[in-house]
């Protein structure tokens, strides 16, 4: 035991003084595992869950469940590593809710990039803007397969009507990698806009995002939204 507290400690101590540049994988996931896996060696842990999903990243996303699979992982030690991707999303939407003013496809593609993170169903999210195209909220529509997102139009009208939106921003992303705008995303944005017209509320744009990448449906031609103070 004492053997693994020094390991610990040694662990812990480099992490303080150089940060993980250089730590590997396994180093970073046995550092992780100390906290929620007290007084035993968490190597051999942190090697089963390499060979298990093969990357960090992999390991990080992963569902609890899945986690909970792998020798020697709890519930409590899968909840922890769930958590991780959770939390790096939240950091990311909070640090970038600094800029309220999203009057381009390049700021509203930023903003919305880091709601995705380590997301791996598709996702729907819209942005809903004033006049001014100050942001009033970003709100989740809602969540489908890796293949297909239900997108509920109705739902999408409500929530730009309460939040009283001029324009919206419609987004999702595709988890295969590839942010190219698929026939089915040109269909449903075209019915979209063509619902908030008639309250009076311009969809200006239609972003889809891949990983770090994201695809405006009005830059690639693929829709032309009506009168706004936004800019493509």
């Amino acid at each position: 035991m004492a053997m693994h507290d020094g390991h610990r400690q040694r662990l812990k101590d480099r992490f303080r003084q150089e940060g993980l540049d250089h730590f590997s994988d396994v180093q970073v996931l046995e550092l992780l595992l100390f906290y929620c896996i007290p007084r035993i060696d968490t190597n051999p842990l942190a090697h089963r869950l390499l060979e298990r999903f093969g990357s960090l990243a992999q390991v990080l996303e992963a569902p609890a469940a899945d986690l909970e699979k792998v020798e020697g992982m709890g519930a409590n030690a899968a909840t922890f590593l769930s958590l991780i991707t959770s939390v790096g999303r939240y950091y990311l939407v909070n640090r970038s809710a600094q800029n309220t003013i999203l009057n381009t496809t390049e700021k509203c593609g930023n903003y919305l990039v880091s709601h995705f993170y380590g997301r791996r169903n598709e996702t729907v999210f819209l942005l809903c803007l004033d006049a001014k195209c100050k942001l009033l909220c970003c709100r989740e529509i809602g969540e489908g397969s890796v293949n297909s997102a239900g997108i509920p139009v109705r739902r999408i009208v409500e929530t730009a009507l309460a939040a009283n939106a001029t324009s919206v921003v419609l987004a999702h992303n595709h988890p295969s990698g590839l942010a190219t705008p698929s026939p089915e995303d040109v269909y449903t944005t075209r019915r979209l806009a063509a619902a908030l017209d008639t309250v009076e509320i311009v969809l200006v744009d239609h972003i889809v995002v891949a990983d770090d990448d994201f695809v405006s449906l009005v830059q690639s031609g693929y829709y032309r939204p009506g009168t706004s103070t936004f800019r493509a």
